[in-house]
Protein backbone atom coordinates (compact mmCIF):
# COMPACT_ATOMS: atom_id res chain seq x y z
CA UNK A 1 0.00 0.00 0.00
CA UNK A 2 2.85 2.63 0.50
CA UNK A 3 4.11 1.71 -2.86
CA UNK A 4 1.04 2.83 -4.39
CA UNK A 5 0.99 6.32 -2.08
CA UNK A 6 4.63 6.82 -3.27
CA UNK A 7 3.64 6.16 -6.94
CA UNK A 8 1.48 8.65 -6.76
CA UNK A 9 2.55 11.04 -5.18
CA UNK A 10 5.74 10.97 -7.42
CA UNK A 11 3.13 11.63 -10.31
CA UNK A 12 1.24 14.32 -8.67
CA UNK A 13 4.76 16.05 -8.09
CA UNK A 14 6.49 15.60 -11.31
CA UNK A 15 2.84 16.58 -12.47
CA UNK A 16 3.06 19.42 -10.65
CA UNK A 17 6.78 20.21 -11.38
CA UNK A 18 5.64 20.75 -15.58
CA UNK A 19 7.36 17.01 -16.37
CA UNK A 20 5.37 15.82 -19.66
CA UNK A 21 3.02 12.99 -19.32
CA UNK A 22 5.41 10.53 -21.40
CA UNK A 23 8.40 11.93 -19.22
CA UNK A 24 6.07 10.84 -16.30
CA UNK A 25 4.94 7.54 -17.46
CA UNK A 26 8.49 7.07 -18.29
CA UNK A 27 9.21 7.80 -14.77
CA UNK A 28 6.96 6.05 -13.17
CA UNK A 29 7.48 2.91 -15.19
CA UNK A 30 11.42 2.87 -13.47
CA UNK A 31 10.58 3.77 -10.10
CA UNK A 32 7.95 0.33 -10.22
CA UNK A 33 11.26 -1.48 -11.94
CA UNK A 34 13.62 -0.15 -9.01
CA UNK A 35 11.06 -0.38 -6.10
CA UNK A 36 10.11 -4.28 -7.30
CA UNK A 37 14.00 -5.12 -7.47
CA UNK A 38 14.61 -3.42 -4.16
CA UNK A 39 11.97 -5.32 -2.59
CA UNK A 40 13.33 -8.58 -4.18
CA UNK A 41 16.32 -7.80 -2.87
CA UNK A 42 15.15 -6.89 0.79
CA UNK A 43 13.17 -9.99 1.00
CA UNK A 44 15.55 -12.27 -0.30
CA UNK A 45 18.12 -10.71 3.12
CA UNK A 46 14.53 -11.61 5.02
CA UNK A 47 14.58 -15.21 4.21
CA UNK A 48 18.03 -15.75 4.26
CA UNK A 49 18.29 -17.17 7.55
CA UNK A 50 15.74 -19.18 7.21
CA UNK A 51 16.82 -20.62 3.69
CA UNK A 52 20.65 -21.31 5.47
CA UNK A 53 18.80 -22.99 8.05
CA UNK A 54 17.13 -25.26 5.49
CA UNK A 55 19.95 -26.15 3.44
CA UNK A 56 21.59 -27.52 7.33
CA UNK A 57 18.83 -29.24 8.03
CA UNK A 58 18.77 -31.24 4.61
CA UNK A 59 22.88 -31.86 4.54
CA UNK A 60 22.41 -33.06 8.11
CA UNK A 61 18.63 -35.53 7.63
CA UNK A 62 21.11 -36.68 4.28
CA UNK A 63 23.94 -36.97 6.53
CA UNK A 64 22.07 -39.95 9.34
CA UNK A 65 19.62 -41.43 6.72
CA UNK A 66 22.57 -42.54 3.83
CA UNK A 67 22.91 -46.36 4.46
CA UNK A 68 26.30 -47.50 4.79
CA UNK A 69 27.32 -49.33 1.68
CA UNK A 70 30.37 -51.96 1.97
CA UNK A 71 33.57 -50.41 0.09
CA UNK A 72 32.67 -54.00 -2.60
CA UNK A 73 29.00 -52.73 -3.09
CA UNK A 74 30.21 -49.07 -3.70
CA UNK A 75 32.82 -50.33 -6.44
CA UNK A 76 30.60 -53.24 -7.96
CA UNK A 77 28.08 -50.32 -9.66
CA UNK A 78 30.54 -49.55 -12.53
CA UNK A 79 31.12 -52.92 -13.24
CA UNK A 80 28.09 -53.72 -15.96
Amino acid sequence: MLELLFIVGFFVMLLVTGVSLLGILAAIVVATAVMFIGGLFALMIKLLPWLLLAVVVVWVIRAIKTPKVSQYQRNNRFRY
